[in-house]
């Protein structure tokens, strides 16, 4: 499986980025693959490496560049329970200084760039998000309506919020269909109502689910969350997501 290290022009310098897509020479549907909070690691990239084995060009963009290549902090091998708090806690200031603005302007630069490699095909794209990365899958969905036709997000974080601009917020501009996939206490029921209600309303094609007897961070094999049945499960729902609407990327 090629993969290959790269780096995005932004409108505020250069995102290092990892690329995994199919051998052969032909053109394949993009996916813009946002990781979780603790970024490009091992497990992101043999993430993109399985995904990019059922045919897709797959992009994992480092987020958070502005404060250095990926992994803007040190990671242990595992992230267990006992340093979460701790990693958590110094990569929080970071998440919060990446603003809507900073996350649009990204997220334009993103799949600017995705269309213009030789590997990736010229149709629509998906847009998939871990954690943090759901909601920045959400926001890049609903910003490009019509480029972006498959969403998902796993154990999502901020999807709705209090703030005006939350992503839920926006979703009457989306298009794409959507899967998301939660952990057990992800979200609050009033939250996953909200949520569906706006999806309602869009009229998009959309399924919200709760994996049972899952915590935050399921689909991690580098963390004390992971669950093999729930990352299973998730690829159950991904993979036919991606079938359906990106086939004539």
């Amino acid at each position: 499986m090629p993969t290959t290290t790269l780096r995005i022009p932004t409108p505020d310098g250069q995102a290092d980025a990892f690329a995994a897509f199919p051998d052969g020479g032909e053109r394949h549907p993009g996916v813009l693959l946002y990781p979780d909070a603790f970024g490009i690691r091992p497990e992101l990239e043999e993430r993109a490496r399985e995904l990019a084995g059922h045919g897709y060009y797959v992009l994992v963009p480092n987020f958070l560049y502005r404060h250095g290549p990926a992994p803007v902090i040190e990671l242990p091998g595992h992230i267990g329970e006992e340093i979460r708090p701790e990693i958590i806690g110094r990569l929080m200031p970071l998440i919060q200084e990446h603003t809507t603005e900073r996350i649009l302007r990204d997220a334009d630069a993103y799949l600017r760039f995705l269309t213009t490699r030789p590997e990736a095909g010229t149709g629509p794209v998906g847009v998939i998000g871990y954690c943090i990365g759901a909601a920045l899958a959400m926001r890049t969905a609903t910003a490009h309506p019509g480029q972006v036709a498959a969403v998902a997000g796993f154990h999502p974080g901020f999807l709705v919020t209090d703030a005006p601009d939350s992503p839920h917020r926006l979703v009457p501009s989306l298009t794409a269909h959507v899967h998301i996939g939660l952990a057990e206490g992800d979200m609050s029921p009033e939250a996953i109502g909200e949520l569906n209600q706006a999806l309602d309303a869009a009229g998009v094609a959309y399924t919200t689910e709760i994996y049972p007897g899952t915590v935050h961070g399921f689909t991690m094999s580098d963390t004390d969350a992971f669950s093999p049945s729930a990352l299973r499960h998730h690829w159950d729902r991904l993979l036919p997501l991606l079938e359906r609407t990106l086939a004539d990327g």
